[in-house]
């Protein structure tokens, strides 16, 4: 299968399961270390608009970012979410699978089955 991305972290095991399993399924990824290679503003609305997520609901809660950032009081507007993802990648939950057939969180891992072909 052609064209599959993995917006991937080493450190995360969550993201390596997902790794392995697409290798698993002889699915040679492109494999995009998102804290490394941060993607802009256009390709995380891009991603989000795919997944049919706001972006409150594409970051990673359990980062302490999120307290330090006023990110976890009430009524925060969906744009200073996105904004604090751009400038801080960690904060973008992960795996993200994207393929022909669609885009997908990996987690779990399993989850991204249904976009391979």
């Amino acid at each position: 299968m052609g064209d599959v991305t993995i917006y991937h972290n080493p450190a995360c095991s969550t993201s390596r399961r997902t790794l392995a399993l697409l290798r698993e399924r002889g699915v040679e990824p492109t494999v995009i270390e998102y804290l490394k290679t941060p993607p802009d503003k256009a390709t995380l609305a891009g991603l989000l608009e795919a997944l049919k997520l706001a972006p409150s609901q594409f970051m990673r809660r359990k980062s302490k970012l999120v307290g330090e950032l006023g990110l976890d009081q009430t009524g925060v507007p969906e744009f200073c979410y996105l904004a604090a993802m751009v400038s801080h990648p960690e904060l973008i939950e992960r795996p993200v699978v994207v393929t022909p057939r669609g885009v997908r969180i990996g987690r779990p891992p399993e989850s991204v089955l249904e976009i391979l072909e």
